[in-house]
């Protein structure tokens, strides 16, 4: 299974949290920022539908294959303040 981590940073003259280096929008206080990222990440787990997807890779090859909607991630939230 898959981790993800949401981390509480200082950014863009506010809070916000990142995933993987991509910030989500600014927000005016910590808290606010901490409510986003634990909300974001409570989603994050919720299973949805098994869907077939087509997709293109770099190389103009496509594929297709079937998502399995109960295949959701364990998530955290990392507060460094």
């Amino acid at each position: 299974m898959a981790h993800v981590t949401y981390k509480i940073v200082q950014h863009d003259g506010g809070w916000a949290y990142t995933v993987d280096g991509v910030f989500s929008e600014s927000f005016a206080s910590h808290a606010a920022a901490l409510t986003a990222a634990r909300r974001a990440a409570a989603e994050q787990r919720i299973p949805g539908r098994t869907e077939a997807i087509e997709y293109e890779t770099a190389d103009g090859k496509w594929h297709s294959e079937t998502a399995a909607g109960s295949d959701r991630p364990d998530t955290d939230v990392e507060d460094s303040a």
